[in-house]
């Protein structure tokens, strides 16, 4: 399926002014950072109790505004990804899990939108939303193979990009060991040369591998990247958009000498767990106050989340989801509540949180409304604009959240939590506000609330396959 309209057509899509005015602040630039299988309880300011120092986003939080309810818009990591740029369910767009399907032509994302409006866009990290490449094999799909899931981030609307297709190692990304390494991760290797190649490489924007800057630190490898293009947008006097997806803590997890000595006590996968997640804040750090010491941070929305919960399962694996039921590829509150966090000077007091739920849909509509637009199209979007939130003006939301993850199903609301595991068969319903550890099914204490929300699961997935059978691109 192809564009509507022409890309050079999408301003139409939008109806605004986009500079400037007396009555009209500039327009804000817009950083969406994201962790890769990041437990709700693996940072510090959402569970005091976690063992993983995040000093830096722990300040992001006290900065701004810190989300205690934010959802992935899934429990794995492609669907999300793919709802952050389009405000829509992957249910729409044919994203339905990790590895699966690819952007399509069609979908209307955020980077193309801001584009239209003048915004420098670029993407830096992990892609997941299609291949990279149409000639050599590269990570899970790309190659003659996977040609047909070839969507590069210049593709949806990126200037820019140096991105990997899916996962890589989170210190020396293009190596592993020559011999037993394990998929979970492994300790720092000294040299490369009992190394081989990982296989997922780096692209940037001409669809070349890079070669350059590829050692050490995943993370900072990827900062290397944003850092000189948001000086470059601060010179050419232009707001920009930047998508910085990190891998970390996404297996396999390895940390350099300086973190993995950090947690020198635990056994070398805990170790190397915390200790890239303690690597990735570092990087959080370093953009906040390049943002500063560019004088822009006032006037620009930075968002953080992770992608979905924890991976594998607790006692098991060191990631964490705190007392949250369930972890990642589970609708759980384990698997799609996230750390969710927003600094935004010019409009975020300080010291804000909110228990109002929020996911990554919500996003696009967000950051539209931020300037000022209105969208012509009347497809269905399934993310709301939060500025009423951040004015203070709403605390609860009108529309709940739809989830669908294979045979599993939930509708979030503010107070209730309608969830299945056999695609709406039978339903369990959890009272989130008194209960966000979902202990207690009280769907039979609340049939009314049950066969209500089960009506509206049952219209928003139908639109969702109306969606997906193509009605929104006729």
């Amino acid at each position: 399926m192809r564009h509507l309209y022409p890309l050079c057509l999408l301003a139409a899509l939008l109806l605004s002014n986009s500079s400037a005015t007396a009555d009209k602040p500039p327009r804000p630039n817009v950083i969406l950072m994201m962790a890769d299988d990041l437990g709700w309880g693996d940072v510090q300011c959402f569970n005091a109790e976690s063992p993983i120092k995040t000093p830096n986003l722990d300040a992001m939080a006290a900065g701004g505004m810190k989300f205690n309810r934010f959802y992935a818009a899934a429990p794995v990591c492609s669907p999300t990804r793919g709802s952050c740029l389009t405000g829509r369910h992957p249910f729409r767009y044919g994203i339905y899990n990790a590895n699966a399907g690819h952007m399509r032509e069609a979908e209307l994302t955020l980077a193309e939108l801001l584009k239209e409006h003048g915004y420098a866009t670029g993407h830096f990290g992990k892609w997941h939303l299609g291949t990279l490449t149409k000639t050599v094999r590269d990570s899970n799909r790309g190659g003659k193979t996977g040609a047909t899931h070839y969507a590069p981030p210049t593709a949806h609307g990126f200037d820019v990009y140096f991105s990997t297709e899916a996962k890589v190692p989170t210190y020396d990304p293009m190596w592993k060991p020559a011999e037993d390494a394990k998929k979970i991760g492994w300790d720092y290797l000294e040299d490369l040369d009992s190394a081989v190649a990982y296989n997922t490489r780096y692209w940037n924007t001409a669809g070349e591998p890079a070669t350059e800057n590829l050692r050490g630190d995943d993370s900072r490898v990827i900062m290397d990247r944003v850092v000189p293009f948001v000086e470059q947008a601060k010179r050419d006097g232009q707001p920009f958009f930047a998508v910085v997806w990190f891998h970390a803590p996404h297996l396999p997890v390895v940390a350099g000498p300086k973190h993995a000595a950090m947690y020198a006590e635990y056994d070398t996968h805990a170790r190397n767990y915390y200790g890239c997640i303690t690597a990735l804040d570092e990087q959080v750090g370093r953009l906040r106050a390049k943002l500063r010491s560019l004088e822009v941070a006032e006037n620009t929305m930075v968002w953080f989340c992770s992608d979905n919960g924890p991976e594998g399962t607790a006692g098991n694996m060191p990631g964490s989801a705190a007392h949250l039921r369930g972890r990642k590829r589970s609708l759980h509150e384990g698997g799609i509540r996230v750390p969710g966090i927003l600094e935004w000077p010019s409009t975020v007091k300080p010291g804000s949180q909110t228990d109002f739920p929020a996911v990554t849909s919500d996003y696009l509509p967000t950051i539209v409304d931020a300037l000022g637009a209105k969208f012509s199209d009347e497809r269905p979007r399934d993310g709301i604009s939060l500025l009423s939130l951040l004015a203070g003006e709403q605390n609860e939301r009108k529309s709940p959240i739809g989830f669908q993850s294979a045979k599993q199903c939930a509708l979030i609301a503010d107070r209730f939590k309608l969830h299945s595991k056999d695609r709406g068969a039978t339903w369990q319903l959890f009272d989130l506000q008194a209960d966000p550890s979902e202990a207690t099914d009280v769907a039979a204490k609340f049939p009314v609330v049950v066969e209500k929300m089960a009506q509206t699961f049952d219209e928003w997935r139908n639109s969702c396959a109306q969606s997906d059978e193509g009605a929104d691109y006729r």
